[in-house]
């Protein structure tokens, strides 16, 4: 009985090593294939930088290439890509700020068009006559009026400097004389000034 039992102890323990053993030499396998994979993806990595290209042959060196125009391609296809989404978002805020505009146009053209549906007494008429008597001041004054030229010498004390200066005796005598043939042509013209009336 005992030694039923050491020999199911023992095919029992022989058994788990077994299994253990295996599933070891199986991980240490899995373990070397990981590490092969890892040193030839470093080797790939320093050759696609262009470093240790010495020892490849011919073949090597084409397959490097055709996975380096690989790899371009899908960086150039995904920043296409990119770019596109880009522009598609930029196309989208463009159309949202062009009905955002028109909907602003429609507001001040409505605004526009209260305003000026407005009473004249209001103030408009008047503002646009004031700012034309602004802008032109002489507009009214030239229909009805005629400009009198202004005369800046003043005649008082007119005889006491014919004794000092006879110069200025000769300039006020041309002007008297002046404004006489200037006050004939008003009456030729039919105006009088106003302080004659």
């Amino acid at each position: 009985m005992i030694m039923c039992q050491y020999e199911l102890c023992m095919e029992f323990y022989a058994n788990e090593f077994l299994a253990t053993f295996l599933n070891e030499q199986s991980n240490y396998r899995e373990y070397l294939k990981l590490k092969g994979r890892y040193e030839g993806l470093q080797r790939t990595q320093r050759n696609l930088l262009g470093e240790d290209l010495g020892p490849l042959n011919t073949k090597e060196l084409e397959q490097l290439e055709r996975q380096l125009e690989g790899s371009l391609k899908q960086v150039r296809s995904t920043k296409t890509q990119f770019m596109l989404d880009q522009l598609s978002d930029l196309q989208n805020k463009e159309q949202l700020l062009l009905e955002s505009n028109r909907a602003l146009a429609i507001k001040l053209d409505e605004i526009c068009s209260r305003n000026s549906m407005r009473p004249s007494w209001e103030g408009e008429d008047h503002n646009m006559s004031y700012g034309d008597q602004h802008h032109n001041p002489h507009a009214q004054s030239q229909g009805f009026f005629q400009h009198l030229d202004c005369n800046p010498t003043l005649q008082i004390g007119y005889s006491s400097f014919q004794r000092y200066s006879p110069v200025v005796t000769d300039q006020m005598t041309a002007t008297t004389h002046a404004q006489q043939q200037q006050h004939q042509q008003q009456q030729v013209n039919g105006f009088v000034p106003g302080w004659m009336l």
